[in-house]
């Protein structure tokens, strides 16, 4: 029985050994799943280029009005938003100093006109005697000379009276034509300058949007086609419209060129100072159209990977972006036709890096509009 009992216990102690060393065998590591990503086959594609960008609705005439004499401004009787009709009284200049010199003009006149009253019966007398041989030729002639310079003098009194009645109604800025006042500088109390701007003034009529350019986009080949222009508030109100005016210099500070397109005819609801989005045609271009989520980057320019159709490894590839869509970016050069692109799962790549193509989304492939 003893015998038994340590053969049993021998037993024992070597099967809790073999279950130990079974423990302790490493496991033989299971093989990593290869990274799931979907992609589509690059395809040139003769592309519509559009431009949009925000303007802004303004006057196609605008006027600045100023006073044509100096003085102090006594009366200011309109403010931005005010509208104004022809003729009307926006502004008035003290006008004391131009009455003054009214007043001494008319007095000038009243003088010449009694000097040539005066020279004139003299001639007659001259005249009279003459004929009768009372006096010489030469005291006529005297006569004569001395009338002409009066009349002289009475028509440039006039005129000086005429200058002066015009510099008093300068005193009053009216306004030349209907609109609407945009701006102004007039205050009561202020001391204006003759030819000084003092009130703006959007003249009725047709209308212009006005846009900001980045310079790059004048490289594009544009299309000659009409802007399509329409309200940011109500996008269901559009009108069309021709580049009117491209300014000759640039905005240093954003770099940008200003653009005027007239709108012909302007609707109701684009009033001046309304936001409108504006969009430009260019020439088509023949590019590869991929959604927004294949790019990447590759030492700081747009790459996107691309998978060796043999090996099913990745390999990034640098790209020439011709522009931004929403939801789309559109290549111009780096790819070649027939190439497989990621176009989802880009974030857990990395060269060589073995994948397993997804099915392509059908809704996707057949948007290639």
């Amino acid at each position: 029985m003893k015998i038994n009992g340590l053969m049993s216990g021998r037993w024992l102690i070597v099967g809790l050994a073999g279950a130990l060393l079974v423990a302790c065998k490493p496991e033989t590591p299971a093989a990593k799943p290869e990274t799931l990503v979907k992609t589509e086959i690059a395809r040139f594609v003769e592309r519509d280029q559009t431009v949009t960008l925000t303007g802004e609705i303004v006057a196609h005439t605008q006027t600045n009005l100023a006073f044509r004499v100096g003085g102090r401004i006594t009366e200011r009787l309109v403010d931005v938003g005010s509208r104004v009709k022809a003729g009307q009284r926006l502004a008035r200049l003290d006008r004391q100093e131009q009455e003054a010199d009214v007043e001494a003009s008319r007095a000038t006149v009243r003088s010449a006109q009694a000097q040539v009253r005066q020279l004139q019966s003299a001639l007659d007398r001259q005249k009279t005697l003459l004929g009768r041989g009372f006096t010489t030729r030469r005291d006529f002639d005297q006569a004569d000379t001395a009338l002409r310079t009066a009349e002289g003098s009475l028509n440039a009194a006039i005129a000086q009276l005429s200058t002066a009645e015009a510099s008093l109604s300068y005193t009053d800025l009216v306004a030349d034509a209907d609109g609407v006042v945009t701006a102004r500088t007039a205050e009561v109390g202020q001391v204006a300058q003759a030819g000084q701007t003092m009130f703006t003034v959007a003249l009725d009529g047709e209308r212009d949007a006005v846009f900001d350019l980045y310079e790059s986009l004048f490289f594009e080949k544009y299309l000659d086609k009409p802007v399509t222009i329409a309200l940011l508030a109500d996008p269901a109100v559009t009108a069309q419209g021709t580049v009117s005016e491209i300014s000759p210099t640039m905005d240093t500070a954003s770099g940008t060129v200003r653009v005027k397109v007239a709108i012909r005819p302007t609707p109701e609801a684009m009033t001046l100072g309304s936001s409108v989005s504006g969009t430009a045609y260019f020439m088509p271009r023949r590019v590869i159209v991929l959604p927004w989520t294949a790019l990447s980057a590759n030492d700081g320019t747009p790459a996107v990977w691309v998978v060796d159709p043999q090996s099913k490894a990745v390999s990034l590839k640098s790209v020439t972006i011709a522009s931004y869509e929403t939801g789309s970016v559109l290549i111009s050069g780096g790819l070649a036709g027939g190439e497989t692109v990621v176009t989802d799962g880009t974030k857990f790549l990395r060269p060589n890096q073995v994948v397993s193509v997804a099915e392509p989304d059908p809704a996707y492939e057949g948007d290639k509009s």
